[in-house]
């Protein structure tokens, strides 16, 4: 019985399935993560995602697959070594639960980042951004889809380019944000990142 136990343990743990997280143990584990993602989640600089109110699963992903090298963050190197399932899960808790940043969209790139987001672009078969990431940003924690609203728009369009180029690929086997990303061009991720960090719950 223990053995089966702690199979099953281990399947979840290797799925990315969520254990459940401690938010005052979380806390006590940013030391290293404040310089880049501040105090609470919400980063002093474009170059670092704001993290803060995003969902526990999708952030808990997130750090199985730096850690585990199947998604490349050059500057979390090293970061998330030796750290366990658990402490993983708390991390992912503690940021969950801050409150989070809210951006500005550049008035103009509104017009054409709001088209891109709420209606893709039909001509190059590029979705909506909103069927995942809802009409305002709030994303989809049980799909883990992630909340972009308040995101940085520099973020967002290093992380759109990163998928059009294949250099991120931890969208599953689905290839879901390559293939959206895949045929947008600079101007379009550009208008699109600075439409949804304006965008409000």
């Amino acid at each position: 019985m223990y053995k089966l136990i702690m199979t099953l343990g281990l399947v979840l743990v290797s799925a990315g399935v969520l254990a459940a997280g401690d938010v005052t143990r979380g806390e006590g584990l940013t030391a290293t993560c404040v310089a880049c993602h501040g105090t609470d989640g919400n980063s002093p600089a474009g170059s670092f995602p704001n993290i803060a109110g995003q969902s526990e699963s999708y952030l808990y992903k997130q750090l199985v697959d730096i850690q585990s090298g199947a998604r490349s963050a050059v500057l979390m190197t090293g970061i998330l070594d030796g750290l366990k399932p658990q402490d993983l899960a708390d991390l992912a808790t503690y940021y969950a639960a801050q409150a989070p940043a809210q951006g500005a969209a550049d008035p103009a790139l509104v017009a054409l980042g709001e088209s891109i987001y709420k209606a893709g672009i039909a001509r190059k078969k590029v979705a909506a951004c909103t069927g995942c990431h809802s009409p305002t940003g709030q994303g989809n924690g049980l799909a883990k889809f992630p909340m972009l609203a308040g995101q940085w728009a520099e973020y967002t369009e290093a992380q759109l380019k990163a998928f059009r180029s294949g250099a991120r690929g931890n969208d599953g086997d689905s290839k879901m944000m390559r293939i959206s990303a895949m045929d947008l061009s600079d101007p379009e991720i550009k208008a699109v990142s600075s439409y949804i960090a304006g965008l409000r719950p």
